[in-house]
């Protein structure tokens, strides 16, 4: 029939088994991009729901799955010359190969998406995680083609062992780093916008958490980037967990001979008075607490104030504010500051053997 076909239109039939495959495959490419564009709209109509991920990774199928039954078709159908049969044959394995290696891939990499959208710390590592995944399957799906192709491998192989060596010792560093930013991202000690003090010193706001370092937003207005590995190691107090509320304490020293009770009752008053002001970060409740603790210093009753602010940077504020206003109560209820004291005890019949022992004039 095709040969009828061909002489008809006064072609050669291998021509026209050319132009039935060729049109076979771009049948198979035009059906497959709508019905990807389909499934791509469902998906964004399924957004933040598991049918996204699910619409979103079907649309990946439709062109190479309709091209690979393209050629298939067009191989069992047509009476193609031996040439043009071994080319068809190798397209259907690299597709076989890249459809194979491509599903997988595209399953991680749209979950990886996915918890990217979820959580604002893995974006900084989402495109890096990325490129790393393409990679991989790329080159594994390479190398299963090669090796079917009858391509020897042992130079291959070689290559990419020196290489990977020689590339793991100069990004030794680097790859601790981005291994490290993956570990703290699955074990989330801390998210961006927390406020966070390392056991080596540095504290801040986590402003970024890339693939190699973390940045933290201090409070004097700096950036301090905190290597991934470093921190991964490091012991983290994190200010804004569970809560942003947090615990103050404050000091207090008054001179010994005072009332605990007239004091207690001063420091109430002082932080009844920064609440009725309205200071910013210090919450009418919890009702603040006045402990005799640690209690009787060298030269002091020392005791503690305990309040409650609303978040780790308003101590600064709060305390400042605080401490304006006790010295306010204490100087209207005459309570008295104590200052450093010494009693020096002499004994008498030393200093007499003293005297006696000084040469008269």
């Amino acid at each position: 029939m095709i040969r009828d076909l061909a002489s008809g239109l006064h072609i050669k039939p291998t021509l026209l088994y050319t132009l039935i495959f060729a049109g076979l495959i771009v049948a198979a490419l035009v059906v497959g991009f709508v019905l990807s564009r389909v499934f791509s709209a469902w998906a964004r109509k399924l957004h933040n729901t598991w049918g996204e991920f699910v619409f979103a990774l079907l649309a990946t199928l439709p062109v190479p799955l309709l091209v690979l039954l393209a050629l298939y078709i067009g191989m069992e159908s047509l009476p193609l010359p031996r040439f043009y049969e071994r080319i068809a044959s190798k397209l259907i394995f690299a597709l076989v190969i890249l459809v194979v290696s491509y599903f997988p891939a595209k399953i991680l990499l749209l979950f990886l998406a996915r918890l990217s959208e979820r959580h604002a710390g893995m974006k900084q590592v989402a495109q890096p995680a990325a490129f790393i995944i393409k990679a991989l399957f790329a080159l594994l799906a390479v190398v299963i083609l090669l090796d079917n192709l009858g391509v020897s491998l042992t130079a291959v192989w070689t290559t990419l062992g020196v290489g990977s060596v020689a590339v793991a010792l100069a990004l030794q560093d680097t790859l601790g780093n981005a291994f490290a930013g993956l570990t703290i991202l699955a074990d989330r000690p801390f998210r961006l916008g927390d406020f966070i003090k390392l056991d080596s010193g540095q504290e801040g706001l986590v402003s970024r958490v890339g693939w190699r370092s973390t940045t933290l937003h201090t409070l004097g207005n700096n950036l301090v980037a905190v290597p991934n590995a470093m921190l991964a190691k490091a012991v983290i107090t994190n200010y804004s967990e569970p809560e942003p509320a947090l615990g103050f304490s404050l000091p207090v020293s008054v001179a010994y001979g005072t009332d605990p009770t007239r004091v207690e009752k001063a420091l109430l008053d002082a932080v009844a008075q920064a609440v009725r002001d309205g200071v910013e970060g210090l919450p009418p409740d919890p009702r603040p607490s006045v402990r005799l603790n640690p209690g009787f210093g060298d030269s002091s009753l020392d005791f503690t104030l305990g309040v409650r602010i609303r978040e780790f940077r308003d101590q600064y504020l709060v305390g400042s504010e605080l401490r304006k206003r006790i010295l306010e109560r204490f100087a209207a209820e005459g309570i008295e500051r104590p200052y450093p004291t010494r009693a020096v005890v002499l004994d008498k019949a030393a200093l007499d053997a003293l005297a006696k022992a000084q040469p008269k004039a």
